[in-house]
């Protein structure tokens, strides 16, 4: 892979407080998972295959998406830093799998549409904030839902493992409204139940129905309604208590906000056509926007 200008920055910073030290103190010892990558001369990256445009299999099954591609330009960073080109291996997860594959150490760093909250962050840790959504619904056009609050009696389909699960359920307990909650193991196949008329609604982060909708070009179809049932920013999750890999992954994204990368990737990913000619046409949010500008100051 071809170093990009953020990858040498973070290079950069490392060749430059290695300098600093040559003469009076000894290398740094790797530790961690910065370890772990330069004695196997691999990282293994979790993805996921239906969340769209994050991080998805194209035609040829290639794990593609916004995610997939910031996470290649971390691995190049922590090749820089360990002196030796990484290999990339993948690992398929689910929602109810990502977690244990990064504290099982399966996986290195996972790389999808994982939301950072604060049961989380007890068992792993996150880069800073790559994307903000939050919990919608999607249903048939034409359908009598039009909110949360016309689900009384209705079907609604979750994604195993996600908060938009633990979201729903407290819709119900707070508002007092009956629904049948069912739990699907995957994306794709929530949006089928909906499709296929065994859920009347599939709740999700807004973002990935609305990839799902453009991937099926399905748009005439279905469509997102209702208003924001949770606030769900995400990031590149890896295993926590790694002081070493905490540094690279806040240097790198850093770097990639200051240079500009991650609009880049956004609009290629949100605003452009996807490999399948779908386009989910999404603008970046101003809330997401403060949160580059904010990532893009020097670190501490």
């Amino acid at each position: 892979m071809k170093a990009t200008f953020a990858v040498l920055f973070v290079a950069g910073l490392a060749l430059g407080a290695a300098s600093a030290r040559a003469q009076s103190e000894p290398p740094v010892e790797l530790t961690g998972t910065l370890a772990k990558a330069r004695a196997s001369g691999a990282v293994t990256i979790a993805h996921r295959e239906s969340s769209i445009p994050f991080s998805y299999l194209n035609a040829r099954k290639e794990p593609i998406g916004y995610s997939i591609e910031l996470c290649k330009l971390l691995v190049e960073a922590m090749g820089a830093s360990v002196g030796k080109e990484l290999e990339v291996k993948w690992l398929p997860v689910t929602s109810a799998t990502r977690i244990e594959a990064i504290t099982s150490g399966k996986a290195d760093i996972e790389c999808g549409s994982t939301t950072n909250d604060i049961e989380r962050r007890k068992l792993v840790s996150f880069s800073p904030t790559i994307f903000v959504s939050g919990t919608k619904l999607m249903v048939k056009r034409g359908s009598p839902i039009k909110s949360f609050r016309d689900l009384a009696g209705k079907t609604v389909v979750v994604t195993a493992g996600t908060t938009n699960e633990k979201a729903m359920q407290e819709i119900t307990k707070r508002f007092k409204i009956a629904f049948r909650l069912v739990v699907s193991p995957d994306h794709a196949h929530s949006f089928m139940q909906v499709v296929e008329g065994k859920a009347d609604a599939f709740a999700t982060d807004d973002v990935l129905l609305y990839g799902l909708i453009a991937l099926n070009v399905a748009q005439k179809d279905f469509e997102v309604i209702g208003e924001f049932l949770s606030y769900d920013p995400y990031g590149v999750m890896y295993r926590k208590g790694d002081a070493q890999m905490e540094r690279l992954v806040n240097e790198t994204f850093h770097a990639l906000a200051e240079d500009g990368e991650i609009e880049r990737q956004y609009k290629r990913w949100f605003l452009r056509k996807l490999p399948s000619g779908a386009s989910i046409d999404l603008p970046m949010s101003p809330q997401l926007e403060t949160l580059i500008r904010t990532m893009a100051t020097k670190p501490d």
